[in-house]
């Protein structure tokens, strides 16, 4: 999917992704253009896929989420009745934020996990994560401290 996009579609995404709450009004005010043509572009930009969905990003730490895991995950066998078993279960998990197949790795998967403490990790892990078919091996990265978090995409 390749969708060619002006200036103003740019402009619109950019200020969309620095805050997802900003009125239809503000927004036409912002890239110069009166209200209805704005959001019939947002409503292009929806329906062509490229805004994906509108979310809250909230503060894990005012909500007492304080531990965050890389966690690479290493699978017994490579079959697509292994892999789907085990993404079925993984999206089953609040704790998980992101599940990626990877290579390059020795994991076959990356999880970032996000707990409250060690303590709830340990129990994620070993009640959980090591208890699912066909993993064969855990390797846990923590995070000390976030040098670069946004969530916007270069446009």
């Amino acid at each position: 999917m390749n969708i060619s996009l002006d200036r103003i579609d740019k402009h619109i995404l950019q200020l969309m992704q620095a805050n997802g709450r900003i009125s239809n009004l503000e927004l036409a005010e912002k890239i110069g253009l009166s209200p209805t043509p704005c959001s019939r572009r947002v409503k292009h930009l929806e329906e062509s896929g490229l805004i994906n969905r509108h979310v809250t990003i909230l503060n894990a730490a005012a909500l007492g989420l304080n531990l965050t895991a890389i966690i690479g995950i290493s699978m017994d066998r490579h079959t697509p009745d292994r892999f789907e078993k085990f993404e079925e279960a993984i999206a089953q998990m609040p704790e998980v934020l992101e599940c990626s197949i990877v290579t390059g790795q020795s994991a076959d998967f990356l999880l970032k996990v996000v707990v409250k403490d060690m303590q709830h990790y340990e129990k994620f892990l070993l009640g959980q994560l090591t208890k699912l078919s066909g993993v064969t091996g855990v390797h846990s990265s923590f995070i000390l401290r976030k040098v670069v978090d946004k969530t916007a995409l270069p446009l």
